[in-house]
């Protein structure tokens, strides 16, 4: 395992921190450009104009994604009632995502330290893990997000595939790093 012998969390830890912190950068990148492509491609006709609808009115009326409304209610927990403005809420919402990748990426550095079976499928599987306990668990119950169950399946093809690509980018970098430290 690269210039350094042996199993080290420290070194395992911090690679996967710069994996991560990396991963969720391409995630945003792939969400941004050809994810919305890939969901309109999934859904129906009618999926599609309610989707080109809801875009419409995101720009007449925007409101808060999930990271966002992670960053004001920490603030909101933080200062004892305060909340972020709309300015502070788009400048908090990519601190809470690039963090969390920061901190996912960690976990899976230091796991795949000493659980091969973590890197399984070249971090597709890390991927997926989070998409189903972030995505479609945590932030419905945190309530920052709508049910799973109140949206269509072909909606979650550009999160899901996002995470997919968050765990192989993870792993990608994770094994660049780690075998230069």
């Amino acid at each position: 395992m690269g210039s350094q012998a042996g199993k080290h969390p420290v070194r395992g830890i911090l690679a996967g921190a710069i994996g991560g912190v990396v991963a969720a950068w391409v995630m945003n990148q792939f969400t941004t450009g050809a994810g919305p492509k890939l969901q309109e491609a999934l859904q129906s006709d009618e999926e599609n104009k309610e989707l080109h609808e809801q875009r419409e009115q995101q720009k007449e009326d925007p409101q808060p994604d999930a990271t966002m409304k992670a960053a004001d209610a920490l603030v909101n927990t933080v200062t004892r009632g305060e909340h972020l403005s709309w300015a502070a809420k788009q400048t908090g919402g990519p601190l809470v995502h690039y963090s969390f990748g920061a901190l996912m990426g960690g976990v899976y550095g230091g796991l795949a330290e000493y659980l091969p079976a973590v890197r399984s499928g070249f971090g597709l599987t890390f991927g997926g893990v989070l998409f189903a306990g972030a995505d479609l668990l945590a932030v419905p119950a945190l309530n920052l997000s709508g049910s799973p169950k109140d949206a269509s399946a072909a909606s979650y093809a550009t999160p899901a595939a996002a995470h997919l690509l968050y765990g192989a980018t993870t792993e990608l970098v994770r094994r660049t790093v780690r075998r230069l430290i």
